[in-house]
């Protein structure tokens, strides 16, 4: 299999379920100025959007979406238990979850990278964004993780956002919880062999 990626952008959770699975797999970067990969190719024909995260399979076929890789990735090793069963119960709520994080957060920091956009437009896209903050942090606290106190790929989708606020400029300090779960969480092997690899393709 082959991850396209780009350092610090939503690929990073794809990359840390692929380590926490110990399946083998190639690292591509992908350029967002010039929307080329490290091995050359324009990355419009693998990615019609030209966002990332890609995942290559043996046989040629690409999945484009971040949720539906990472149900992929997940399903692939049951026994790691990075998602609940197919067909549960808990299967749907985590699929729930996924649905919020992509759409309540992810879509909400989008417009905050766009130089483009006003001071005061963004400003009630943070505020939509602190609600949503809010919401987390109340879930998470007291319980490790996200779902059923076990680590999931839930979760390695939310470390990567929480990374964010920082390079956005603002801090996650009126929100304890979510500080307390990426610590947790930034403290795996996979989590740190996934910054490094992603660090040294920078360097």
């Amino acid at each position: 299999m082959k991850l396209f990626y780009t350092p610090g952008a939503c690929s990073l959770a794809p990359h840390i379920v692929l380590r926490e699975l110990g399946l083998p797999f190639k690292l591509v970067r992908v350029d967002q100025s010039t929307k080329t990969t490290s091995e050359g190719q324009d990355y419009f024909s693998i990615a019609p959007c030209g966002y990332v995260a890609a995942l290559q399979l043996a046989d040629g076929n690409v999945l484009n979406e971040g949720s539906t890789i990472l149900e992929y990735l997940a399903d692939l090793k049951p026994e790691a238990s990075l998602a609940p069963p197919a067909g549960s119960w808990e299967r749907v709520k985590m699929r729930e979850r996924l649905s919020f994080l992509s759409c309540e957060l992810n879509s909400t920091m989008n417009p905050l990278w766009k130089e483009v956009i006003p001071d005061g437009v963004k400003q009630i896209f943070r505020m939509r964004l602190f609600k949503r903050f809010d919401v987390l942090d109340k879930e998470v606290a007291g319980s490790h993780y996200q779902l059923a106190g076990t680590f999931s790929i839930a979760d390695a989708y939310l470390f990567t956002m929480l990374r964010w606020p920082k390079r956005l400029g603002f801090s996650l300090e009126p929100w304890p919880a979510l500080r307390q779960f990426q610590s947790r969480v930034e403290s795996r092997p996979s989590v740190c062999e996934s910054l490094a690899a992603e660090l040294s393709a920078q360097d």
